[in-house]
């Protein structure tokens, strides 16, 4: 009770908290950024080998999933400590390299974890203590997960999508960000606006311009945040992708048949919203002179 009140009475402590706290959960963000992706691999593998050859079914095989087996360094096997895994700290201590063989460790990972930090303090300090920052605390973390996951492998896993478009849906019934109605016609628009795309451009192309896991996050969106802030989504992803996909073609020549992840601009576009969102909104109204 004493923490709560501190909390409510203290901004800067419960900003402070929310550093600390979104460091420790960017490690273990890592963990999921990493396996969950292998894990799923694993399973439709297992799955095929169950229908096509079920005979050849490994039972004894190690278990691997967000706990099993400990984090090791994939060069010398070595096991990480817990001393050796504290966020940030850790890193720069080891000075980026495996305290056994001296393997250099990716930066991302200490990134990864500086960057749920610092989004973490930036929600704290603009709810406040409240179940509006718990929420928007754990929106931002799921979208900081299938960012990096899409960027690596161009997947937005079910495993996260779903339950938390639910969650969403369900918040809206107290109604934490909006209320139920809104959220609702969000969850549905922003599924069908995308998959309305998706089937018109490849009518006209013969291609595939985006995957299903995008209609998935689109909608997740529209069920925290309501309909009305679809469009703000929508325009902002759309924008920054056409940026980032066209520096990348002109300045790093990549090829511009290989598909460029439209979840990490949705996301980011998203986690704006669910801040600003209504601000932009304002800002353009009266900008337009509407």
């Amino acid at each position: 009770m004493e923490l709560i009140n501190l909390f409510q009475s203290e901004p800067i402590a419960f900003i402070t908290a929310a550093l600390v706290l979104g460091l420790l959960i960017g490690s273990f963000l890592n963990v999921v950024i990493y396996r969950l992706p292998v894990m799923m691999q694993t399973e439709w593998q297992q799955q095929c080998t169950e229908l096509l050859h079920p005979e050849s079914i490994n039972e004894s095989a190690e278990k691997f999933n967000l706990n099993t087996p400990r984090s090791r360094c994939p060069k010398c096997n070595h096991q990480i400590t817990w001393y050796e895994n504290i966020p940030i700290f850790s890193y720069l201590f080891l000075k980026g390299k495996c305290s056994s063989c001296a393997t250099p460790i990716s930066p991302r990972y200490a990134l990864i974890e500086l960057l749920t930090g610092v989004l973490t303090a930036i929600v704290a300090w603009h709810f406040g203590f409240g179940w509006q920052a718990g929420a928007a605390m754990l929106l931002t973390w799921a979208l900081i997960t299938m960012s990096f996951i899409d960027i690596d492998h161009q997947l937005l896993p079910d495993s996260i999508t779903l339950p938390w478009l639910w969650l969403g849906l369900i918040l809206s019934l107290f109604p934490v960000f909006v209320d139920s109605h809104a959220s609702l016609i969000g969850a549905a628009a922003g599924y069908l606006s995308l998959w309305g795309i998706f089937h018109l451009f490849k009518l006209i192309t013969g291609k595939e311009g985006m995957g299903y896991g995008d209609f998935k996050l689109l909608a997740l969106l529209g069920a925290w945040m309501g309909w009305k802030l679809l469009p703000v989504v929508v325009l902002l992803s759309s924008l920054v992708g056409a940026v980032i996909g066209i520096a990348m073609i002109l300045i790093l020549g990549r090829d511009r048949n290989i598909p460029i992840p439209f979840g990490p601009y949705l996301a980011a576009a998203g986690w704006l919203a669910m801040l600003w969102g209504h601000d932009i909104v304002d800002a353009y109204l009266s900008y337009s002179g509407l």
